[in-house]
């Protein structure tokens, strides 16, 4: 497999947690055994390899062997050339493209293995803006003759692995506190996207900025009723300390 394949570095390695369970998008070159109407292939796929499907993951991986719900978000037929069928598929993370192919390959009737594998998208990520060695090679030669500005499109702010996240903004006086990994509270709060209870939320400052990712404990309609009260579990502090000056009271 090739493809899109997110590099944390130091700090930003932490970040990583929330990137594994992003979405991802794959072009696959799938090779039936026999002859197939592509009409028939569309129909198969429509039929039982979109939305929740059951999965048991191959016999070599890195997970229990064990039948397992993952959702198809899409699945789209790209071309059809004898019995070589190249399509593009967006799937919950954990989902095997060689296992899908094959199932596939026996819901047809004819059987089938995968060629070849490309991850075009994990999260935010996509193979519009991917970077190869070479050019991280030549990034960081500009970089020692001091010039910043390839090296810069190609190592990104932590922000850019959050872009997929439901966020929550909050006003500067208490950025200091999130800093030394209190929880958030109601009147903390600036503005922010809908989100669900338990779901994972980057906390950012009003300039963009994150500071830590958290868990919500309530749906995000809570905030308009309360207050005062917590309605995000700090989970994971990224910004350092003191950069936001603490507020005090008088």
């Amino acid at each position: 497999m090739t493809g899109v394949l997110p590099i944390a570095l130091d700090k930003a390695t932490r970040i990583v947690e929330v990137l594994l369970k992003a979405g991802k998008e794959y072009v696959a070159l799938m090779h039936l055994h026999a002859l197939v109407d592509e009409k028939k292939i569309q129909e198969a796929v429509n039929g039982e390899f979109l939305g929740k499907i059951q999965q048991l993951p191959p016999i070599r991986s890195a997970v229990k062997r064990q039948l397992r719900q993952r959702e198809i978000y899409y699945l789209q037929i790209l071309e059809v050339e004898g019995q070589d069928v190249l399509f593009k598929v967006g799937c919950e993370a954990g989902t095997y493209i060689r296992k899908l192919i094959h199932d596939l390959g026996l819901k047809l009737g004819c059987g089938a293995h995968m060629v070849q594998l490309v991850r075009t998208k994990a999260g935010p990520f996509t193979d519009k803006n991917w970077k190869s060695l070479h050019d991280l090679k030549d990034a960081y030669e500009f970089w020692k003759e001091g010039n910043e500005e390839e090296i810069r499109k190609v190592i990104l702010p932590m922000e850019k692995a959050v872009e997929h996240l439901p966020k929550i903004w909050v006003m500067d006086n208490c950025v200091d506190t999130l800093c030394h990994g209190a929880d958030l509270s109601v009147p903390g709060v600036a503005k922010y996207h809908e989100f669900n209870r338990d779901e994972t939320l980057a906390i950012m400052t009003l300039k963009d900025e994150l500071i830590s990712l958290g868990i919500a404990l309530e749906h995000s309609n809570s905030i308009r009723k309360k207050e005062r009260g917590k309605i995000v579990k700090n989970h994971k502090v990224f910004m350092e300390r003191k950069i936001y000056p603490r507020f005090k009271n008088g």
